[in-house]
C-alpha cells in the first residue's frame, strides 16, 4: 500500500481502492495473452515449469526445482495415504458416501487438514521451533534446556510424537529421498534428529514425526514457516480422491455406520414429548 494511503480509515480506504487494487503479485490481462505472476508472464516466460515448481515461485518468489521436487517427495511419501479412517480423508469419503460433488468434498477434507493435533498447523509449529532453537543455540544455549523450556511451556515440541503408534514409518523414505538429491545434510535436518536423539534417551515418549524432518527440510531451504504452511495446505488431496472415489462407488450411505446401540448416551432415558 502506498504511503499516503497508510493513515486512510473508514471510508476514505475504502475509496481509495475503489476500482483500484494495486499489486506485484499477480494479474490477468483478459483478451491480451498475457498473465503475470510476480513481474513476470506466465505464458512466455514460466510454462516450462513443473507445477510445484510454480507454486514454489508463487508463493516465494524465487525458483528452485530442487524444492519443488522435494515438496513432490512429500506429498507422495507422507500425506496421500488413501485409507477413509484418516481424519480428513474420512470428511472426503463422507461426500462420496451423501453423494455432494468431488470439489465440495475435497475442499471440506483440506479444510479439516488444518487440525492443531495433526495437522498442517502443527509442521508450521515445527519450522518455527526449529528457527527458534537454532537461533538460541548459536548464541550459547544448550538443546536440552531448550526442549525442557518447550515442554514446560506447550507440553509438546511441535514435529514429536504421534497418535496410536509411536514410531512414524514416513521418517526414513522421506530422508532417503532428501539424501538423493542433497537436501539432508543441513544444520536443521541435524537438530531435527538431535532433539529425537533427546527424547530416545529421556523419560518422555516422543519419537521423531514427518512433520519434523519435513519442516527441518524447509528450514534448510530457507523457508519461512508460513511459507512452509501455504507448500503444504494442499499436501493430502492425492489421498483424498481414491477415498471419495471409492465411496461414491459403494451403495450410498454405507460409509463406516454406527448403529444406535453402541452411543453410550447417559442422559434422560423417558420417552420425550415433542408436542407442544
Amino acid at each position: 500500500m502506498n504511503d499516503d494511503k497508510s493513515l486512510l480509515k473508514g471510508p476514505q480506504l475504502l475509496q481509495s481502492f475503489e476500482d483500484n487494487w494495486e499489486t506485484e503479485m499477480g494479474a490477468c490481462i483478459l483478451g491480451k495473452g498475457r498473465v503475470v505472476l510476480r513481474g513476470r508472464d506466465l505464458l512466455s516466460e514460466l510454462t516450462n515449469l513443473r507445477w510445484a515448481e510454480l507454486l514454489v515461485f508463487a508463493v516465494t518468489g524465487e525458483e528452485s526445482p530442487k524444492l519443488a521436487r522435494l515438496i513432490e517427495a512429500m506429498w507422495v511419501i507422507s500425506t496421500s495415504f488413501p485409507d477413509p479412517r484418516l481424519w480428513n480423508n474420512r470428511v472426503a469419503a463422507l461426500g462420496g458416501t451423501t453423494r455432494t460433488t468431488a470439489s465440495l468434498a475435497i475442499n471440506a477434507a483440506s479444510v479439516v487438514s488444518e487440525a492443531n493435533a495433526y495437522g498442517v498447523r502443527v509442521g508450521k509449529r515445527a519450522v518455527d521451533v526449529l528457527y527458534r532453537f537454532k537461533e538460541k543455540m548459536d548464541s550459547g544455549a544448550k538443546l536440552e534446556d531448550l526442549i525442557r523450556q518447550e515442554l514446560k511451556k506447550y507440553k509438546v515440541v511441535s514435529g514429536y510424537g504421534r497418535p496410536l503408534v509411536s514410531k512414524d514409518e514416513r521418517v526414513e523414505p522421506l530422508l532417503t529421498f532428501a539424501k538423493s538429491v542433497g537436501c539432508a545434510d543441513g544444520p536443521y535436518v541435524k537438530l531435527a534428529f538431535d532433539i529425537s536423539n533427546y527424547f530416545e534417551n529421556s523419560r518422555y515418549p516422543f519419537q521423531i514425526n514427518i512433520s519434523a524432518l519435513m519442516s527441518a527440510l524447509f528450514a534448510d531451504q530457507g523457508i519461512s514457516a508460513e511459507n512452509a504452511y501455504y507448500l503444504v495446505t494442499q499436501t493430502f488431496v492425492a489421498g483424498m480422491f481414491p477415498c471419495y472415489i471409492d465411496a461414491i462407488n459403494h451403495k450410498e450411505g454405507t460409509l463406516f455406520p454406527l448403529p444406535a446401540s453402541r452411543i453410550k448416551y447417559t442422559g434422560n432415558q423417558s420417552t420425550r414429548d415433542w408436542t407442544y
